[in-house]
């Protein structure tokens, strides 16, 4: 460990790892908080792992911590409400704000949002509980076509998705997303590959690291795939044309900065095959951080370990309401 990664991590003070908590995704969020607390206590962090699901949050106050890294995915701490919490604790945090955090973690409001930037994303039908009839839910292929993708609007890892490629499938996959979110999410499928790209930093000192390209088996890049085999092959170096992996790192800098993200995110893409356009399908402002996780994998191809990470991304922690004026880009 060299003396500058010492000095840093002695400024860090009392630091909590929010880990665990109460989403569907509490299983990959308590491997992502192992990884991240073993790296910086490594670092010489004075870190401790903290479950908001076992312990209320007002504790981080009581119990003097400095600052808090979030390892959590998914509701209750990728939406904005722990954000929320940490800002009326006066806590600086890792990652987006509340504001951001909130749009990003819905991603029928995300869509919208980045239409408005003319930025492209796939088309889509938002079905509201009250629009879930059957004979709605038939309707959707007449308009996005087939095959299409079903999934709850806001979740995560993949949880509660389906590709529908007949219409009498179509209502399976909808009472699959309605487990997860009243409301229920169709998106035109992109036939082509899949690519993911990460990005460090906020405003305009943002940059975007190597893109990552998701080769996985019959093209089920799913739960159980993500976290739990190693048949799915990440390609990074991507093998994509310079000039590709230029205009999708562009893309994702420029999806990042219209959510108003800070601190680290992840987008996903697809690239259409028959024109090679790449589309924003969603951003993730708590990226996972496990041994299958993909921004570890982009930040070590552009020179940055691990540790080096994690430090970096606690060293980013701040507040929306901070004096001057608050931490928007």
């Amino acid at each position: 460990m060299t003396p500058a990664i010492q000095e840093k991590a002695s400024k860090m003070g009392k630091v909590a790892v929010l880990m665990g908590g109460r989403s569907a995704e509490r299983e990959i969020s308590l491997l992502s908080g192992a990884g991240v607390l073993q790296a910086l206590r490594a670092c010489g962090v004075d870190a401790e792992a903290f479950d908001p699901a076992e312990r209320p949050i007002c504790a981080l106050k009581d119990e003097g911590y400095a600052r808090c890294f979030i390892a959590l995915h998914g509701r209750y701490g990728e939406d904005g409400s722990v954000q929320g919490a940490l800002e009326l604790l006066g806590i600086p945090y890792t990652g987006s704000g509340v504001m951001a955090s909130a749009v990003a973690m819905d991603k029928v409001m995300t869509k919208r949002l980045w239409q408005a930037q003319g930025l492209s994303t796939p088309r889509f039908v938002w079905l509201q509980p009250q629009e879930q009839s059957r004979e709605r839910v038939r309707a959707v292929p007449d308009e996005l076509g087939l095959p299409l993708i079903v999934k709850p609007p806001r979740e995560g890892s993949s949880l509660g998705v389906s590709k529908v490629r007949g219409d009498t499938d179509m209502d399976e996959a909808v009472a699959l997303s309605a487990r997860y979110d009243a409301d229920v999410l169709c998106e035109e499928f992109i036939e082509g590959e899949e690519v993911t790209c990460a990005v460090l930093g906020s405003g305009a000192e943002a940059r975007a690291l190597p893109v990552i390209r998701i080769v996985a088996p019959e093209g089920a890049y799913d739960y159980q795939n993500k976290y739990f085999t190693d048949s799915v092959r990440y390609l990074c170096p991507s093998g994509l044309p310079p000039e590709e992996e230029a205009e999708i790192q562009r893309l994702t800098l420029a999806a990042y900065r219209a959510l108003g993200c800070r601190g680290w995110g992840r987008a996903d893409l697809m690239i259409r095959a028959s024109d090679r356009k790449p589309f924003l399908l969603e951003m993730n402002t708590s990226p996972g951080m496990t041994g299958h996780s993909l921004v570890p994998m982009a930040a070590r191809a552009a020179g940055l370990g691990y540790e080096e990470l994690c430090l970096l991304v606690l060293e980013s922690a701040s507040l929306d309401n901070t004096a001057g004026g608050g931490a928007h880009s």
